[in-house]
């Protein structure tokens, strides 16, 4: 089988890779000339744990290619994956245009039967699109196919190669044994292949976004009033998480949760929602304690300092949405260093990954270290921001002496209170005394 995967960020570049690995012949194409000759170079544009390894493994063994134009490797290709951007609109809607652009050129390219998968997170009815975007330009039989990802940043290769389901909204019987068969290598190791519409389909990315946006989101909710009542929020989801029903997963309090998905899913379900008149009043109330959230520890800082910070300085540790990613969007570190900067304040950041990915956001206006340490040179106190592995047993001594005071805002629960105040610091954590 041959098949082809446009577009190459998270999404098709792992799923080309890892799709690849079982012994398929991968086409992964993009307009992004520079994107595709790094490729070509072994040099992978984004930092996704065990993707490189397996991307120079394939494409030494003749599996997987890169190239700037579709049409060069459609005709080979009996399955082609549209992976490309649909980023929010201004209204919170999904920017379907690199879609339909990638439909136009399938239309007018069309020569015999293709399956042509939406891989991209698209709004319910977006498949319809699609093949009346390709119908425009032949009458040439194909298939549109809606196959989800549930990949998560930092885990992605894993998410892909052992998933907990495969989810395909199919038309047709040809389409749909087609996908089993590209799939069947996943279902080996009983993981399952859910067969569906086109439209449960598109429904259920959004919806599973949409819940655990909601588990987070009540998570921070309820762990701000463990603050202003008493109790501790790391005892209330054990609690709570031992129950089946409610299981462990995704309670964990924060700054709120970014990143690719979460936000613009969030938002465009609400958008869905609003053009069906059938306001979604769960999901607008999620998004809303979200952006709240964002700036939980920034007010924190706030409240212990006023709101003049001039002459303060911070040391921020952790500038990526989550930790094991490079990815800088949506991420609760810029709402939080936006905020010190409005009321002042100096910062100085670490990331293991994202320096770079920060600086094309926060440009010069922070100072960015190589050690996790050397931000906290005279800093007024430690913000933590992301739990990066590496930040959960620093020498607190060195620590302390770096910092002008002995003051931490971690925004991660890394720390037990009160364990780290026996060592002198003055701790302020998400949901806890």
């Amino acid at each position: 089988m041959k098949i082809s995967v446009v577009g190459t960020g998270y999404v098709g570049l792992v799923t080309g890779t890892c799709l690849a690995e079982t012994g398929i012949r991968v086409s992964c194409v993009d307009t992004d000339k520079n994107k595709i000759e790094t490729l070509k170079k072994g040099r992978i544009p984004i930092f996704e744990p065990g993707l490189k390894e397996l991307l120079d493994h394939n494409v030494a063994n003749g599996r997987l290619s890169f190239h700037t134009d579709l049409t060069s490797v459609m005709d080979d290709s009996e399955i082609i994956f549209i992976a490309v951007g649909t980023p929010p609109g201004e209204d919170g809607s999904a920017d379907l245009s690199h879609v339909l652009t990638v439909a136009e050129t399938i239309g007018r390219n069309l020569k015999e039967y293709k399956i042509v998968v939406n891989k991209s997170t698209v709004p319910v009815g977006s498949a319809d699109l699609v093949r009346k975007k390709i119908s425009e330009f032949t009458n040439i039989e194909f298939d549109v196919v809606s196959n989800p990802e549930f990949l998560k940043e930092g885990d992605a290769v894993n998410d892909f190669l052992k998933p907990d389901r495969i989810v395909i909204g199919v038309s047709s019987d040809r389409a749909q044994l087609a996908m089993t068969k590209l799939y069947a290598p996943f279902q080996r190791t009983g993981h399952r292949v859910v067969v569906m519409d086109v439209r449960s389909a598109e429904m259920t990315k959004y919806a599973a976004n949409a819940m655990l946006a909601t588990k987070i989101t009540f998570m921070n909710e309820i762990a701000n009033l463990c603050e202003k009542v008493g109790a501790d929020i790391t005892s209330v989801r054990y609690g709570i998480g031992t129950d089946k029903r409610i299981g462990p997963h995704f309670l964990f309090p924060g700054v709120g949760y970014g990143g690719s998905c979460f936000p613009k899913d969030v938002s465009a379900l609400i958008k869905i929602g609003e053009q069906n008149n059938n306001k979604l009043k769960i999901l607008t109330a999620v998004d809303e304690v979200n952006q709240n959230q964002r700036l939980r520890v920034a007010h924190k800082v706030i409240e212990r300092y006023g709101e003049n910070l001039k002459g303060k300085r911070f040391a921020v540790w952790g500038l990526s949405f989550k930790p094991r990613t490079d990815d800088m969007r949506e991420a609760p570190s810029v709402y939080t260093i936006n905020k010190l900067l409005e009321c002042g304040a100096a910062v100085g950041a670490y990331d293991p990954e994202a320096t770079a990915n920060a600086k094309l956001i926060l440009g010069n206006s922070i100072d960015y270290f190589d050690n996790y340490y050397e931000p906290l040179k005279g800093a007024d106190a430690l913000l933590i921001i992301t739990e990066w592995q590496e930040f959960r047993e620093p020498d607190f001594k060195r620590v302390k002496s770096l910092l002008k005071a002995p003051v931490i805002f971690d925004g991660r629960n890394l720390f037990e209170p009160g364990d780290i105040r026996a060592l002198g610091f003055e701790y302020y954590s998400i949901g806890r005394q």
